[in-house]
């Protein structure tokens, strides 16, 4: 019999198809005991899956070392929350209370969401998820919500509808998974007397009872959603919807689990950050603030980020020159001063070999860059002991002209390229320094084409087809970057992707990725968030978020990664593009 066993063991492991996304799931506590019904897990095996059970513990180096291997997270019912986590002092009508519980669902959730895991939550998930994004909760439906409310805890078995919700009409996760349905009701059980009161920011609605009480939500960008009510016992009981639930849970999980793969294959570049400019004295090892450091990137899988020396346009006489170059010069020491302190986790690159060699390693790269050639003053030395500190990139003004270019915020002082501004081009080009368009005016922008005999970068720029803003490029400009074998790296600031920034979104930034392929190929496309100097997005707002783009880019619903072949497409706006320009640009003897 025992014979028997091993043999199908090894029959069914004989390849890699037996492997399914790994779907962690919260337990309860009861008596002693880190439990839960059966039903959770036979769920998520029917729905292709690998279950683990989470015992309940508030370690939060063990937790973190089991978050770091799932590739989704369901949250599962249990007893009433704490009030004290939202605010508010206990009602008499509660019960079944256990702050040890609440606190480790509340750190897995934590743990989870900034590794951006897919999580799906059920019952007392749908609320503990609420009030972790800042919502609120009717500790006791019927004595705080309406006391004609639908009897929500029942006395039937889990297994049995007990009455109807009502989709809502906005397209969602939850009509998505439930395969669109033609009528907007449905059947569902009830258990709880908790409920969500306010939805937590930026989270939507998307189910609700007869009597108005939320039955279900989610957020529109990240991969969270969550219901009221159990559909673990029904879907095993046989109800094709609710097991459509954790189908739904298991593909997202399975495209997180491809996107990891991915991240630790290829190496990931954000070509633009502006953490410098936001510390006087900063630690890139420890979370202090900022939406790049060692810590974040290690939870988003990023290889690799340019860190730069931002310099505000100011006056241009000696002395001010002089000051700002002398200001860059210390940004960039500061950065280069915290790899002494941080433990061997990060080395500053400055060739595309550096970057593979550290990965090798176990390590992070951060690169250096100026923004704003104001720094070089009018010295074209400066050059060099920038070229000297490991400066990979210059971009050549900011929002206002200087003694190099005219600025897409300037005054058209010089029509483009000043005669200097010409000799910094040549001299970027002999000293193998990138040089960046980004924040330059469209005169200035043909002028470094013209000039330059090396392929020319846009660190972060966007597309002003998407959004008509003077700082992005143009389909015209972004052709004609392209065939100097430059790239346009996509920026994730608000007001370049969306023309009403307040909505700007992860699933924007993908449209402007997906245009410029369009428009000049695959091979010229990059990303660079500018996180630290305003970037963020709804859907991406630090740099453990960046995944994201590699989630949806893998899903792609439109379909155009897909008949491009996706790793290697992938590969190259997650750095390759970047790099390829980087070794043609440090080959000076090209």
């Amino acid at each position: 019999m025992l014979g028997a066993l091993y043999e199908n063991i090894d029959d069914k492991t004989s390849d890699s198809s037996f492997r399914r996304p790994v779907i962690g799931i919260s337990v309860n506590r009861k008596d002693g005991l880190s439990c839960i019904a059966e039903p959770y897990f036979q769920s998520v095996v029917l729905a292709g899956g690998a279950p683990v059970l989470l015992p309940v513990t508030t370690d939060i180096a063990a937790l973190a070392s089991v978050v770091e291997n799932l590739d989704g997270l369901i949250f599962s019912g249990g007893g009433d929350i704490v009030p004290d986590f939202f605010g508010e002092k206990p009602v008499p009508e509660l019960d079944g209370m256990d702050s040890y519980r609440d606190e480790y669902d509340f750190l897995l959730l934590r743990l989870a969401f900034n590794r951006q895991l897919p999580i799906f939550g059920i019952c007392r998930g749908h609320q503990l998820i609420n009030v972790a994004f800042g919502g609120s909760l009717y500790q006791d439906i019927h004595s705080q919500f309406s006391k004609d409310a639908l009897k929500h805890s029942q006395d039937e078995a889990r297994n049995v509808v007990t009455h109807k919700v009502t989709l809502t009409e906005i397209p969602s996760k939850l009509r998505k998974a439930l395969n669109n349905p033609a009528s907007p009701d449905m059947y569902v059980n009830s258990f709880h007397h908790q409920g969500v009161k306010d939805l937590a920011p930026e989270f939507v609605a998307t189910a609700t009872s007869p009597d108005g009480l939320n039955e279900a939500m989610e957020h529109p960008e990240y991969p969270v959603f969550s219901v009221q009510w159990h559909p673990e016992h029904l879907a095993v009981a046989g109800n094709d919807d609710m097991l459509n639930l954790f189908r739904y849970h298991v593909n997202k999980a399975a495209v997180f689990a491809e996107a990891k793969r991915l991240h630790n294959r290829i190496i990931t570049v954000d070509s633009h950050t502006d953490t410098p400019m936001i510390f006087t004295d900063f630690d890139l090892c420890r979370k202090e603030g900022g939406k790049v450091n060692i810590p974040l990137m290690e939870e988003g899988r990023i290889d690799a980020a340019f860190m730069v020396a931002y310099v505000p346009q100011g006056e241009r006489d000696d002395a001010s020159l002089q000051k700002a170059t002398g200001y860059a010069l210390g940004r960039l020491s500061k950065i280069i001063d915290n790899k002494a302190t941080c433990n061997g986790r990060f080395g500053i690159a400055r060739t595309p070999e550096d970057l593979a060699r550290f990965k090798s390693e176990g390590k992070k790269s951060i690169l250096l860059g100026i923004e704003n050639g104001y720094a070089i003053g009018k010295n074209l030395n400066n050059l060099q002991r920038f070229k000297s500190l490991g400066v990979s990139y210059i971009t050549l003004c900011h929002n206002g002209d200087n003694d190099i270019c005219d600025s897409a915020a300037g005054r058209v002082e010089w029509g483009g390229l000043s005669p200097f501004g010409r000799d910094v081009v040549a001299e970027m080009n002999r000293l193998g320094i990138m040089i960046d368009v980004s924040h330059a005016s469209d005169s200035t922008f043909y002028d470094v084409l013209k000039y330059s005999k090396k392929p020319v970068i846009a660190s972060h720029s966007s597309s002003r087809a998407l959004c008509n803003n003077r700082r992005n490029l143009d389909d015209d400009q972004i052709r004609a970057l392209a065939s100097v074998g430059g790239v346009v790296q996509v920026c994730l600031y608000k007001g370049f992707i969306n023309e009403d920034p307040e909505k700007a979104s992860v699933s924007d930034a993908i449209e402007h990725i997906l245009h410029i392929i369009d428009v000049a190929g695959i091979d010229h496309v990059g990303i660079g968030s500018d996180f630290d100097g305003d970037g963020e997005l709804i859907g991406c707002r630090a740099a453990n978020e960046l995944i994201q783009i590699t989630m949806r880019l893998i899903a792609d619903d439109g379909g155009l990664l897909r008949r491009l072949a996706v790793d290697d497409s992938i590969a190259k706006i997650w750095g390759g593009n970047l790099l390829r320009v980087m070794r043609e640009v440090q080959d000076i003897n090209i």
